[in-house]
């Protein structure tokens, strides 16, 4: 009578050791100042449920680590390396229309943040306040609230309830989002064909833009506007 052949042990299958998701909220900051990054960078980091995943100086590489680092939030400024803040928070709510935006930034509130806003940011901060509020902030937006400061909020807040105009405002601030991003491109004595180029638009959409903002200004030759754009950046945008 033949033995049966003792049958070896089926070797088990390895099993893949699944590392478990950082539980911490993660955040991509998009600013083309390495300073600046760094600095809310450390804020940030210091608190224990929050976590900076990724940072980025161009809006065009700014879509890319969005969908594989996949950030609960986005800390962006409006004048960034390639392209305009606004066109990025514009095509961040058209490929996720969840994901909120914090916008810091450096430029006039009153005059940026609903801009801004129209664009898909649910909060916006200026720089020189970063230090003290970009953590309340950041907690605010990811809340689903809206964040401005409180200054800005009782502006907002009056014009709506009284319906009062600020005679003495800005002509710069009847211009429409579109107009504004390229007057601001004027100021940094962009050609038109540079302008085109940076908003993805024809040169012929950027001469109608142009002429426009000469007939909302009252400003009767492109250098007048050139000159106008240009004394209100240096003004109004500090580098």
């Amino acid at each position: 009578m033949v033995a049966p052949i003792a049958q070896r042990p089926m070797p088990q299958a390895k099993q893949k050791q699944v590392q478990p998701r950082d539980p911490r909220t993660r955040i991509l900051l998009v600013d083309d100042h390495a300073v600046v990054r760094y600095g809310i960078a450390q804020l940030v980091n210091r608190e224990g449920d929050l976590t900076v995943c990724g940072e980025e100086e161009e809006a065009s590489k700014a879509l890319g680590a969005i969908t594989s680092l996949k950030p609960d939030l986005v800390i962006a400024d409006i004048s960034l390396k390639d392209s305009s803040g606004l066109e990025l928070m514009r095509n961040i709510k058209a490929q996720d229309p969840k994901l909120p935006v914090l916008v810091v930034s450096a430029h006039d509130e009153s005059i940026y943040a609903e801009i801004a806003f129209r664009a898909g940011a649910l909060g916006y901060l200026m720089k020189d306040q970063a230090l003290e509020r970009v953590i309340p902030a950041i907690r605010r937006v990811l809340s689903g609230s809206i964040y401005v400061s409180d200054a800005l909020a009782a502006k907002m807040l009056q014009r709506q309830v009284r319906g009062q105009t600020d005679i003495s405002k800005s002509p710069v601030s009847g211009l429409s989002d579109r107009e504004m991003e390229v007057f601001q491109l004027i100021g940094r004595w962009k050609k038109t064909r540079d302008i085109a180029e940076e908003l993805h638009l024809s040169i012929k959409t950027i001469e109608y833009y142009r002429e426009q903002i000469k007939k909302k200004l009252n400003l009767k030759s492109a250098s007048e506007l050139t000159q106008y754009a240009t004394s209100w950046v240096e003004r109004e945008e500090p580098t």
